[in-house]
C-alpha cells in the first residue's frame, strides 16, 4: 500500500467521481482507476460500489477512508515538526557542561538564546562525565576538556584557552601585583571548591608538579558562596579569568598565576554517528560568537 495511492482513494472520496477527483490530482482517470485496483487487489475487498454513473463507498472503502485521515493527519503532524527543526522553532537540545561553567559560559547565553527561540527547548547539566556521556548517546553536545585520544565517532570543536586567576579582595596585599609565583599560594588562606570539581583538580595536578600543598579552610560547591567568601575577605580563590573579568565586580581583582600557569582546553564535542539538528549547529554558532565577546572584552580589561 502506497501513500498516494491512499492519496487518490481520498481525493475520490472528498468528489465521489473519477474523473473529477482526477482532474483535481492533475491525472488521468485511467491511472486514477488503475491505482484503485491495486488498492483493492491488495486488501481484496472493494473499496467502491458502482452504480451505473454513480459510486458508493462500501463497509471497506468506509474503514480506509477514516483510518486514511489518521495517517495524513500524522503526516501533517511530521511535517510540521520536521519543519519547527529546521526553523529552530521546536525540537529540544540536550547539553553536557563541566560543573561552575555555567556561571561563565551559559547564565547569560541562554538568557538570550531562550529569548531568541522560545519553543525549542534547552536542557544543561552539569557533570564531571561529559565526555562519556556524549560518547554513550545521552547528551546531544558536551562543553568540556579537550581530550586527549578522543573516539573516531567524537567530533572536537575547540572553543578557547582558559587560564586560572588568584581573585582575591582589592585590598588584599597580593592585589597590588599583577602576578605572583604560583608557590605563593602556599602563604595564602584560601577557599575552593570541592575536590570533584574541575578548577580544583588542576591546581591539585599544579601542586603535585610543583611538590607543595596548599591550606583550603573552606570549601563549597557554590560559585555564589565563594565570592562572597573572597568579598569579605575571608580568602582568595582561583577562578578562570573570563570569569573573574567579566564579572564586573570592583572589590574582586585578578592576579595572574606564574610558574605554572594553571590553564586547560575547553571545546564543544558531539557524536559524529548522531543526526544533528539545525539547532544543534545554530547553538555552536552562537556559543562561539558568545566566547569569542567573552574574551575580547576580557583582552580589553587587561589593556
Amino acid at each position: 500500500m502506497e501513500l498516494r495511492q491512499l492519496q487518490y482513494f481520498a481525493a475520490i472520496c472528498k468528489e465521489m467521481h473519477f474523473s473529477k477527483a482526477a482532474e483535481n490530482l492533475c491525472t488521468t482517470q485511467s491511472n486514477l482507476s488503475q491505482q484503485i485496483k491495486f488498492l483493492e487487489n491488495e486488501l481484496g475487498l472493494p473499496l467502491f460500489d458502482r452504480i451505473g454513473r454513480r459510486i458508493a463507498l462500501t463497509d471497506a472503502g468506509q474503514i480506509l477512508l477514516e483510518q486514511s485521515k489518521i495517517i495524513f493527519e500524522r503526516i501533517d503532524y511530521i511535517q510540521g515538526a520536521i519543519s519547527d527543526l529546521k526553523k529552530v522553532d521546536g525540537g529540544k537540545l540536550d547539553i553536557g557542561i563541566l560543573p561552575g561553567d555555567g556561571d561563565l559560559l551559559f547564565d547569560a547565553l541562554l538568557i538570550d538564546f531562550h529569548r531568541s527561540y522560545p519553543k525549542l527547548s534547552i536542557k544543561v547539566t552539569e557533570s564531571t562525565d561529559v565526555y562519556e556521556q556524549v560518547v554513550e548517546g545521552i547528551r546531544d553536545l558536551g562543553v568540556t576538556t579537550t581530550p586527549d585520544k578522543p573516539d573516531d565517532r567524537i567530533s572536537v570543536i575547540p572553543l578557547f584557552h582558559e587560564e586560572f586567576v588568584l581573585a582575591v579582595r582589592s585590598d588584599h596585599p597580593a592585589a597590588k601585583a599583577k602576578a605572583i609565583p604560583f608557590e605563593q599560594l602556599q602563604q595564602m588562606k584560601l577557599v575552593m571548591f570541592e575536590a570533584e570539581h574541575q578548577i580544583s583538580k588542576i591546581i591539585h595536578a599544579c601542586c603535585q608538579q610543583k611538590g607543595i600543598s596548599i591550606d583550603s579552610p573552606i570549601v563549597t560547591s557554590t560559585l555564589s558562596t565563594l565570592l562572597s567568601l573572597v568579598e569579605q575577605g575571608v580568602g582568595a580563590c582561583i577562578l578562570p579569568r573570563l570569569l573573574v573579568d567579566n564579572l564586573n565586580r570592583g572589590n574582586i581583582t585578578a592576579v595572574t598565576l606564574l610558574n605554572p600557569t594553571p590553564s586547560q582546553d575547553i571545546c564543544i564535542i558531539y557524536h559524529t554517528d548522531r543526526f544533528m539538528g539545525k539547532a544543534a549547529k545554530l547553538f555552536i554558532d552562537v556559543l562561539q560568537s558568545y566566547i569569542q565577546r567573552v574574551m575580547e572584552n576580557s583582552n580589553r580589561s587587561l589593556g
